[in-house]
């Protein structure tokens, strides 16, 4: 089976035919599904969705259970905690619904981590890393374009010069570069290349 585009998050199972992994969807499968919508609800009381997959979390008062329900405790209430609580040994500890949130000073209301300035986000060479509220995802660097090579995503080079995406004047010649362009006045003419007399 060959699928020309590519399958991201799941496998070929016939010509362009992608079956996706659990939590991805869309015909290659670059998608991710919001489970948080699906009927009937995967979460009692709350939910968050994640990059493949979801998290419950309770209204405060109540204790998330190990099935994704909820179940009403007197200790979470007096406890007060944004997402709902678990109670470990005994004692009540506040939960935040994903690794890129942090409990707070006050050990009831959960922050973002911004994965992208402490250096815990791993991107490669040609992508960026952008934050987002509990997590992160790495976009291209401008003057690359995502695109399916050799089985699988890549950030690519943009050929401006052929994309005809260049500011250069109509005097000079586009030479393009790795995640850019030059552009160089013609024989005949002096400048920047954005301006050539």
């Amino acid at each position: 089976a060959t699928c020309g585009h590519g399958c991201k998050y799941g496998e070929c199972m016939g010509p362009n035919k992608c079956k996706c992994f659990p939590g991805f969807t869309g015909k290659t499968c670059n998608q991710d599904l919001n489970e948080c919508g699906l009927k009937p609800r995967p979460c009692e009381h709350r939910c968050m969705n994640t990059h493949g997959s979801y998290k419950c979390y309770c209204l405060n008062g109540y204790m998330l259970m190990p099935d994704g329900t909820c179940a009403s405790s007197r200790t979470c209430a007096m406890v007060n905690c944004q997402y709902g609580c678990e109670e470990v040994k005994g004692e009540v500890q506040c939960l935040c619904p994903s690794g890129g949130l942090q409990l707070g000073p006050n050990g009831k209301t959960c922050i973002d981590i911004d994965e992208c300035s402490s250096g815990k986000a791993l991107c490669s060479y040609n992508r960026r890393c952008v934050n987002t509220f509990g997590s992160y995802y790495c976009k291209c660097q401008p003057g690359y374009e995502l695109k399916y090579v050799s089985s699988h995503y890549d950030c690519v080079d943009v050929n401006e010069c052929v994309t005809n995406t260049h500011r250069c004047n109509i005097h000079a010649e586009c030479l393009n570069t790795e995640g850019s362009f030059k552009c160089k006045c013609k024989q005949g003419y002096r400048g920047t290349g954005f301006d050539c007399a």
